[in-house]
């Protein structure tokens, strides 16, 4: 019983981080898709945040069918990032899993499904880039340099740790 309450005392004071979980999906000729999120300025990558207690990974899956009504599984984790806490937000860790290749009636008839987004499209990377929020660049060229060559990256606050 002790050692119930031990450690029930340090999950009651221990830290918690937010958790963002993103995915990086193409089409066959390379696109990637990108969201525009009609409660914040800018572009995104289609995903969100995890719920209390949801792996980052499902986490990522729901969004995409909550949002976009699409079902994926996805292949592998690509980039995690750890954010420093700014402005009212506390740190978080920001996950992109690879989302696989959709294929080209799927992304033709890509649409929101919920209020949350007021468009989604397949652009090329380099297109898609220049919508993207500042703030997510450097997770995104991660995410495809992670693509290319294989080997997840791991970031602090948009840095390569090494």
């Amino acid at each position: 019983m002790a050692w119930a309450a031990y450690l029930a005392e340090g999950n009651a004071r221990q830290a918690r981080k937010r958790v963002a979980a993103d995915v990086i999906i193409r089409d066959p000729v390379g696109r990637i898709l990108v969201v525009n999120p009609g409660y914040k300025p800018g572009w995104d990558l289609p995903g969100g945040m995890a719920e209390a207690n949801e792996a980052p990974e499902l986490a990522a899956r729901r969004e995409l069918r909550e949002e976009l009504g699409l079902e994926i599984r996805t292949c592998g984790l690509l980039v995690v990032d750890w954010v420093p806490p700014h402005g009212p937000w506390d740190d978080q860790l920001a996950f992109i899993f690879d989302g696989g290749v959709i294929t080209t009636d799927q992304a033709d008839v890509l649409l929101p499904h919920d209020a949350e987004l007021i468009e989604a499209a397949m652009l090329a990377p380099t297109d898609a880039r220049r919508l993207l929020r500042a703030r997510l660049l450097p997770r995104y060229d991660a995410a495809l340099a992670a693509l290319q060559d294989g080997r997840p990256r791991y970031l602090n606050d948009g840095h390569p740790t090494s």
